[in-house]
């Protein structure tokens, strides 16, 4: 798994290819964090945060990892209580068969460890199958149709999928083993403590000596940690116990009993889960900072000038000055609204006073004015003069809308930068383009990227632009 800014960041390249509307501008927060301190992952980290201002992606995609934790957590619980029954049960009895018990408490343990074992030895450097991801597959955890959703839920899909997960699935499933011993632990501490039990053994095909050498070679390791084991005259007075043995002799074969589940069930898997953990950390799925979408704004972030008496600044794209036809003329808005009726008088050299060859299409905003103008356009051969606020960003939706006007009108078109005359004297006085509605040299700095990037954006697609 990512880790959770990872997740936010890569949700955030995500739905910005797919050009999703944030809660704040990216273009903005990238051109803010090109003068702060930090890593590249850093600044990447924190530009998604800023982006996610009011933390609705990262709301999704908590909500999604708390309910595959809680499904974690569940199952876990379960497996505990399973343990627990289950040896509750089979503990009824005052006289207890010892081998019998410790098989059906380690056998099948045993078998799936040395089997995972096996297959990891076997496996090494390939992708096992990922059960897990179906299991709890995003899709079915949390509903929606929305973008962000549907973006999550992908992102954690392609997660699941990753290589380094197989460590992940791995400290999973010795996790609930973990669970399922740790209930049979409970089981067997409790009854111990509120039942005085008998241990017997018998054997068709073994021996008593036989039968010695087993238990002091199962009972070696407990006993290295201060497990008490029974002795010889223990172990051959034990076969074939139908009543009370001894106090001492029952504890004995209790310490061995507990001490076995310690040190060959919970132990060895303990030992295994911290091996995946650790597999897991080293293999962990980590953000590719070498996509072209990173290093389309690492790049912008290292443009710094080196020596100002070598540096030989590249010429920023201008726009070509706009020619107006003598035709008819459509003029239109974009998205945002004019504070003057007349506003493309000031961008006619002439000073045209009748306005009847001139169609005022009003404000371009959604999907049907867009329709609507390239019916006009394609039924009129007109000029179009399109009025671009200096708010307006020049992102792929607005530039795809300018695209369409420029392919359908026949005559060309031109564009006109609009300013904000709502700014006080002051702010005037220092610019006459307004691009971000401010007045210091910060601000002023901002102005002039935007105004820029509509110089960019009309020089690439050849579009005139009406200097004021």
């Amino acid at each position: 798994m990512l880790s959770p800014q990872d997740q936010l960041t890569e949700l955030v390249r995500t739905l910005e290819t797919q050009q999703h509307v944030f809660a704040t501008d990216p273009l903005l927060i990238t051109e803010k964090l090109q003068n702060e301190e930090g890593s590249p992952l850093q600044k990447l980290h924190r530009r998604a945060s800023r982006i996610d201002s009011n933390a609705a992606l990262a709301g999704v995609l908590g909500k999604i990892d708390g309910r595959i934790k809680g499904i974690m957590v569940v199952m876990s619980v379960i497996c505990c209580l399973s343990g627990f029954l289950g040896l509750f049960t089979l503990l009824q009895t005052n006289v207890v068969n010892f081998f019998y018990v410790l098989v059906c408490l380690l056998g099948f343990h045993s078998l799936m460890l040395l089997g995972w074992l096996a297959m990891t030895l076997i496996n090494q450097g390939k992708q096992s199958s990922n059960w897990f991801a179906s299991f709890v597959s995003p899709s079915y955890l949390i509903r929606g149709k929305d973008d962000v959703t549907q973006a999550a839920v992908n992102l954690y899909e392609r997660q699941l999928q990753h290589s380094g997960m197989r460590w992940y699935l791995g400290r999973f499933s010795h996790q609930l083993w973990l669970a399922t011993l740790t209930g049979m632990l409970l089981a067997i501490i409790f009854l111990l403590i509120v039942r005085q039990y008998s241990f017997s053994w018998e054997s068709t095909l073994l021996s008593d000596q036989a039968l010695i050498t087993l238990t002091q070679l199962l009972g070696w390791l407990p006993s290295m940690v201060g497990f008490d084991i029974p002795d010889s005259t223990a172990i051959v007075q034990s076969r074939l116990v139908t009543d009370a043995m001894p106090l001492s002799v029952a504890r004995q074969w209790a310490g061995l009993l507990v001490g076995s589940l310690l040190m060959y069930g919970i132990v060895p898997r303990a030992i295994a889960w911290a091996f995946c953990a650790l597999m897991f950390r080293r293999k962990k799925m980590r953000l590719d900072i070498k996509l072209p979408y990173y290093q389309k704004i690492l790049n912008f972030w290292q443009r710094h000038v080196v020596d100002a008496d070598d540096f030989k600044e590249a010429p920023a794209p201008i726009a070509p000055k706009a020619q107006v036809s003598a035709g008819k003329k459509l003029v239109a808005l974009l998205e945002y609204p004019a504070e003057q009726n007349q506003w493309w008088q000031s961008g006619f050299d002439t000073g045209i006073t009748d306005t009847t060859d001139i169609e005022n299409f009003g404000i371009l905003d959604d999907r049907d004015d867009m329709a609507r103008l390239k019916a006009y356009l394609d039924a009129n051969p007109v000029q179009v003069l399109l009025g671009i606020h200096f708010k307006a960003l020049p992102d792929r939706g607005t530039l795809r809308k300018l695209d369409q006007i420029a392919n359908h009108a026949k005559h060309g078109l031109i564009v006109q930068l609009l300013e904000d005359n709502s700014l006080s004297l002051t702010e005037h006085h220092n610019t006459g383009n307004d691009v971000l509605n401010a007045g210091s040299d910060s601000n002023l700095e901002k102005q002039h990227v935007r105004y820029q990037q509509w110089q960019t954006a009309l020089s690439a697609r050849k579009i005139g632009l009406i200097n004021n």
